[in-house]
């Protein structure tokens, strides 16, 4: 019934036109387009939208609604003047357009060749169809997509057949198109829209947009002209039909052309930028993947130029913890090398920003105070980002993009938040016990990189390795951290702590540095009363930035599951790492070189903050083990032991069945 009457309406309507000239027709258009803008504000704003992406850099906020304006107006004016042109005769068509450039298309006559056509929408583009039979020197068809209007889609047939314009259907293959193109004929193609999962990402306006191939793929297996046309507006009721000069296909890729035809379009459109179709999602960021490294046919920059892409903006809210923060700095720089364009800021707790800052893929950082609230920390944020990643679960962070309103939010669902985002990782549902899938859980890292991966980035065993060399010293500098922010059931003995410290002193003549916050002062004065040994004792003393600087100066660090154990591993400093409440399966070191020391007792790991019983775990691991794990480290070679990751270290305990969510307990979303 709807397609009934909405074809019954196109019949009324081109009846009503019929009798009225088409400057008349053409100033209705004018009028009806400029009251949509008014009228029409989704549409208005994608315009807007992409003519900032265009001429941002170039106009004023002014210059650009004025542009839009008239971009309205034309586009009434010129689809109103599509439906009238059916019933214009030939002298009539011929008497309101000019035709530039027909000295290309009769070259290509001369020299035997068909032609690829590369149509855009401009102006009045479907006057293609009533013009280019008249004045082209050769054969013309289209490359046609079926309208979903049946009648409409049939009465339009009607009237190119009428014309002598032959249309290939697009989903019936391009073979029949080639055979016409290999003959002589011209065939035109839309190459200007949103090719989708299946385009190849090229710069328009500097900016990557999914084109389609197939011009460039006819004209390379036709042998034939590559040749742009447009048709402008030139005046009321009035066209001018523009042939450029053809773009030369020998030795050239599919790819490379494609790239070159955008570039052709970025010039047609800046001879007149409000004819071109603006009321379309040119440069739509894809579902789910808008990183671009996994696509089939990937990017392609066109030869010889030097403009940067305009930066596509990534904004990715950090975990709150240090350790959580640093188990997620692999996802960022996997979403960073995503797609060339990729521009990451780090929306992170202020505490925590100078760890952002020494990873070389973030590009900017906001920090936040612990006194701003979610109001304040989502206007320092507001209509500067294309996607929003947000690490942490809870709602708050969620609802930091969604009241900035960043278009794309993706995030994990849980604390009933789901709504918020736009783009929901749902992790698979636990298999019932005794099922054959292995439930062993994984490190906390992979809760990140899934997120990564969810969006299109690749992940390659190398992105969680951090290589550091580093020539073996007389003398190494071993750093001590003996705390732990979440508790003290995650402390090794302070008196085991002292005791290695005495060791490593006299017999490699070691120079020790102690850290730890403020917290941990008391813990730290225990263990340098009980090691009378020179150390530097730098606990409570350090900011992040000042850490990580002391950090590189180690060769070792002896520690807790601590922040400071993961921020070590970051910056490529081996660990030895002690465990006992906590799962080093879900939250160990990254990396290889590391040492993992570990005895499994039945009540671990429990995840708790203090030992309700005989912290037993923790005092299972021995000065002794310490001592071996150290000398392991510092000479490799003698100690017969290359590098070994994490996962080689870990052996798996029976009927172990844990997930994520059960074994990082509260921790995980702090």
């Amino acid at each position: 019934m709807i397609n009934r009457l909405a074809f019954g309406f196109y019949r009324v309507l081109s009846a009503a036109l019929k009798r009225l000239s088409i400057a008349t027709v053409f100033r209705i258009g004018w009028a009806l387009g400029t009251a949509a803008y008014f009228i029409a504000k989704p549409y208005r704003q994608l315009v807007l939208a992409n003519l900032k992406i265009a001429f941002g850099r170039e106009k004023s906020p002014a210059e650009l609604r004025q542009l839009a304006r008239r971009h309205f107006a034309s586009l009434g004016a010129n689809l109103l003047s599509s439906i009238k042109l059916p019933t214009l005769s030939r002298a009539e068509l011929e008497a309101i357009v000019t035709v530039e450039g027909m000295e290309t298309m009769e070259a290509g006559v001369r020299d035997q060749r068909g032609f690829t056509m590369i149509v855009s929408h401009f102006g009045n583009w479907e006057m293609f169809a009533q013009l280019t039979p008249h004045i082209f020197p050769c054969p013309v068809g289209s490359i046609y997509q079926r309208l979903s209007n049946p009648l409409l889609d049939a009465e339009l047939r009607r009237d190119r057949a009428q014309l002598g314009l032959r249309l290939f259907e697009r989903k019936e293959g391009f073979t029949e198109a080639m055979k016409y193109i290999r003959a002589g004929g011209a065939v035109g193609i839309l190459a200007d829209q949103h090719a989708g999962d299946a385009g190849l990402w090229c710069p328009l306006f500097d900016r990557l947009a999914s084109t389609s191939t197939l011009a460039a793929t006819l004209a390379l297996r036709t042998n034939s002209w590559l040749v742009p046309a447009a048709l402008y507006t030139d005046g009321i009721g009035r066209w001018r039909c523009v042939i450029f000069d053809r773009i030369p296909t020998e030795g050239q890729s599919a790819e490379a052309l494609t790239a070159r035809i955008n570039q052709t379009l970025e010039a047609q459109i800046r001879q007149q930028p409000s004819d071109w179709f603006w009321v379309h999602n040119r440069w739509k960021t894809p579902r789910p993947k808008f990183l671009l490294a996994t696509y089939k046919r990937g990017i392609a920059m066109p030869a010889a130029t030097e403009k940067p892409l305009q930066p596509f903006k990534i904004l990715i809210r950090s975990s709150n913890w240090l350790g959580d923060a640093v188990m997620s700095a692999p996802a960022v720089r996997a979403i960073k090398r995503g797609r060339p364009d990729a521009h990451i800021t780090l929306l992170t707790p202020a505490k925590l920003a100078d760890f952002w800052r020494s990873l070389p893929e973030v590009d900017a950082i906001i920090p936040i105070k612990p006194s701003e609230s979610v109001f304040a920390v989502a206007a320092k944020i507001r209509a500067q980002f294309e996607a929003a990643i947000i690490f942490p679960n809870s709602l708050r962070t969620a609802l930091e993009a969604f009241l900035a309103g960043i278009p794309r939010r993706v995030g994990y669902p849980g604390h009933h938040r789901s709504k918020l985002l736009n783009q929901v990782l749902r992790e698979k549902k636990k298999r019932k016990k005794g099922a054959s899938e292995n439930t062993a859980p994984k490190h906390q890292v992979h809760h990140y990189l899934a997120l990564a991966q969810f969006i299109g980035a690749e992940i390659p065993d190398s992105i969680l390795t951090t290589q550091r060399q580093r020539a073996p010293r007389a003398n190494p500098v071993i750093g001590i951290c003996p705390g732990a922010e979440y508790g003290p059931a995650k402390r090794w003995l302070p008196e085991r702590f002292a005791e290695v410290m005495r060791d490593v002193h006299q017999r490699r003549g070691a120079h020790l540095k102690l850290f730890g916050v403020a917290k941990d002062r008391a813990v730290a004065d225990e263990i340098l009363g009980a090691a009378p040994t020179p150390c530097t004792d730098l606990v409570g003393k350090t900011t992040l930035a000042q850490l990580i600087d002391e950090l590189l100066s180690c060769d070792l660090l002896l520690s807790n599951d601590t922040g400071t154990m993961h921020l070590a591993a970051c910056l490529g400093v081996p660990v030895v790492a002690l465990f006992g409440s906590t799962e080093p399966v879900l939250t160990g070191p990254l990396g290889s070189g590391h040492r993992i020391l570990r005895h499994p007792v039945e009540c671990s790991p429990c995840f708790k903050r203090e030992c309700p019983i005989d912290f037993r775990c923790m005092k299972a691991i021995q000065a002794s083990e310490v001592l071996a794990a150290i000398d392991e480290i510092l000479d490799p070679q003698q100690n017969g032991r290359s590098s070994v990751p994490l996962e080689a270290q870990l052996q798996k305990r029976p009927n172990d069945e844990c997930t994520n969510d059960e074994k990082f307990g509260e921790r995980r979303w702090h």
